[in-house]
């Protein structure tokens, strides 16, 4: 494991929309914190608005890193993340500063904080697998997938087609389940874990405003450029909630309004997942995010985890 100061790497973690961002902001002043990203979505270019990536001029002097690392036409890699992010923390803390890692990706966070090495590849295994998924879609692939190990079925979403591809090349490959891969958590940093959440109506509110905001603010004058560049090409980027919206919207498949509807909606499936990923970890400690003194209480459990 490598050596940081107690308590080690800070994580903020919890569904999109709770308020990550503003205590980590809060977290940094107070702590001489910096922030490594850790929401899947923001590591691509150009995807700023539907991602609701903080501008520079709202960071508050805060250095933030791990951001717009990949061309939308590139497939995510969590291994890739790992190794970034974690020269990222490193780099963080050989400055003497306070490591704060941020984002609702449940498997991105664990990449970074826990012994955590990823299968091989099987090349002509996922191209066949890929090959399917672009003739008849997910939805036949997640079946699948649900019949042969229904444990990673319950942890990926149904409309996730890369992530469902890379289950079902993990279980050809090893004819074990994908979820017998996964490691007993080890720590890989010490960390201190803090959830923030809302209650779900506060919660359901908040999305619906983002949703319009990301509207108001021009997602789709971003999605026109992101598809010059070659935003359908990429596997990941074009799925992005808001983002395939988008798109719908501007081929005429959509209207904003049931544009926006279902990016709401698919926001809201998203969340129950993010919160059933983190809810399981004994280790993160839960804040209401809607509560006045949740810096004073995030603050005091980063102390005590340092004790």
């Amino acid at each position: 494991m490598p050596l940081l100061p107690s308590p080690g790497v800070i994580a903020v973690v919890g569904p999109t929309a709770a308020g990550k961002t503003a205590l980590s902001l809060a977290l940094a002043e107070a702590l001489g914190g910096e922030v490594v990203n850790a929401d899947s979505m923001q590591l691509y270019r150009g995807m700023d608005i539907g991602t609701a990536k903080l501008p520079p001029g709202e960071r508050e002097g805060v250095p933030h890193h791990v951001l717009d690392i990949w061309d939308v036409t590139v497939a995510a890699s969590v291994a890739e993340y790992q190794q970034v992010a974690r020269a990222a923390v490193d780099a963080v803390v050989a400055r003497g500063r306070v490591p704060l890692l941020v984002g609702g990706s449940g498997l991105y966070v664990r990449a970074v904080l826990e012994e955590f090495e990823f299968p091989g590849t099987d090349p002509a295994i996922r191209e066949r697998l890929e090959a399917e998924l672009s003739e008849i879609g997910p939805a036949p692939l997640y079946r699948r997938l649900r019949e042969r190990d229904p444990e990673a079925a319950s942890k990926i979403l149904p409309s996730n087609g890369r992530r469902i591809v890379r289950a079902l090349e993990v279980i050809e490959m090893t004819g074990a389940t994908f979820t017998a891969h996964l490691p007993v958590p080890t720590p890989y940093y010490p960390s201190v874990q803090i959830g923030v959440d809302r209650d779900t109506t506060d919660l359901d509110a908040r999305i619906a405003a983002r949703v319009d905001l990301m509207w108001a603010q021009g997602l789709l004058d971003e999605v026109r450029a992101l598809d010059r560049a070659g935003l359908r090409e990429g596997r990941t980027a074009s799925r992005a909630l808001g983002y395939q919206q988008a798109l719908a919207q501007i081929d005429g498949n959509m209207t904003e309004a049931e544009a926006k509807d279902d990016t709401v909606r698919g926001t809201r499936r998203f969340v129950r997942r993010q919160r059933s990923w983190f809810r399981r970890d004994p280790r993160v400690t839960w804040l209401d995010a809607a509560s006045p003194d949740v810096v004073h209480r995030a603050l005091a459990a980063v102390r005590a985890a340092g004790e």
